[in-house]
């Protein structure tokens, strides 16, 4: 298929429809409502389900009860809309019940303004609300990625009976880049066996979140361990420019990895030897790569839109072979590739220095 210009919020939207997206229940709010506002169109004209619910809150709710019934079922908010879901997401956790968020977050906290940032950072990677639990997040830095995403979203959430959610920052949202789509997906006909379909000659089948006995409740969260640990090891991506030789790592996700990809490409042009990390995938982080490069690197640049998140993942998965510093803006401010190769010289200024090299 032929690329066409696509507004990243539109792309999102339209791809999940042609990964089959069934039901939709959303609120509008700033810099997500084109998503919201392309699907009321075209869901309808699908004969699909779109409704635009009264609250965030509500919103989710729906999700969990059209994904109970097996239905393929997303919802889309930005930063604050995501933390007044908390709760349905833990309740859509202990369910074992797939479906897919889309975040597209923005400043913060509070109510914070429309700019694009990434301090959601912690609250769509450490857990789904309360409880042991992390969803599968995946970061876009381009609207093609967002595409691609949220195909792989739906896959990945039925795979495992998931949560999984696209984590992108307001610029991919606002943007428009050429990018393709992918063709329509037939709508599924048949629910899987686990789904509220109504008990006719069988035994019922019963969705809950509710594990009154602390063994039952253990039991429960041992298999959902067990399943993290599968997506832990299967699911890790990344992209990763330049690292063969690099002495310095650059380590950022979405716009903020976007950006300091010119800025490597600027230092490269100056001599010096940096490469890039780009994780796509939030959790399950790119641990196991990261952990192989540190090996042969001298130092990381955990460059990030907030007051420094992602780099606590870092650090874990350089368990302190090397230093990691950070550069990063908040607010919705956005760093630009020139603001970023400055860190890169004066981070390689104190890794040579202390190393007693040449600068």
């Amino acid at each position: 298929m032929a690329k066409e210009l696509l507004k990243g919020n539109v792309a999102i939207a339209e791809a999940a429809l042609r990964a089959g997206l069934e039901a939709y229940f959303g609120y509008p709010i700033t810099p997500q409502t084109e998503l919201l506002e392309h699907l009321s169109k075209r869901m309808i004209q699908l004969n699909r389900v779109f409704l635009q619910a009264e609250s965030e809150v509500a919103s989710i709710n729906m999700v969990y009860g059209a994904a109970s019934a097996g239905v393929r079922t997303m919802t889309s908010s930005s930063s604050p809309g995501i933390s007044l879901m908390q709760e349905g997401f833990s309740y859509i956790a202990a369910s074992d019940v797939p479906c897919v968020v889309v975040d597209i977050m923005r400043g913060g906290p509070g109510l914070g303004n429309i700019q694009p940032s990434q301090g959601d950072y912690f609250q769509v990677t450490r857990s789904a609300g309360h409880g042991d639990y992390h969803p599968i997040v995946l970061a876009p830095a381009s609207v093609q990625e967002a595409i691609d995403f949220t195909v792989l979203a739906f896959d990945l959430a039925d795979k495992y009976r998931h949560l999984v959610m696209i984590a992108a920052d307001g610029q991919i949202g606002q943007m428009m880049e050429p990018a393709e789509l992918p063709p329509m997906r037939p709508i599924r006909t048949e629910r899987p066996e686990w789904a509220l379909t109504g008990a006719k000659g069988r035994e019922k089948n019963i969705v809950t979140s509710l594990f009154m006995q602390p063994e039952e409740e253990e039991a429960f969260n041992q298999k959902i361990q067990a399943r993290l640990k599968i997506i832990r090891k299967n699911e890790q991506r990344w992209y990763e420019y330049l690292t063969e030789d690099a002495d310095l790592l650059v380590i950022g996700f979405g716009t903020a990895g976007r950006i300091a990809y010119s800025a490597v490409e600027a230092a490269r042009e100056k001599g010096l030897k940096v490469g890039l990390l780009r994780p796509q995938t939030l959790w399950p982080f790119p641990e196991d790569r990261l952990s192989e490069l540190a090996d042969r690197i001298r130092g990381c640049l955990v460059v990030e839109m907030n007051a420094g998140q992602m780099i606590d993942d870092v650090r874990l998965a350089i368990s302190g072979q090397v230093p990691v510093n950070f550069y990063g803006r908040m607010g919705g401010m956005i760093p630009m590739p020139d603001d970023i190769l400055t860190a890169i010289e004066e981070t390689l200024t104190r890794l040579y220095s202390a190393a007693g090299l040449p600068i």
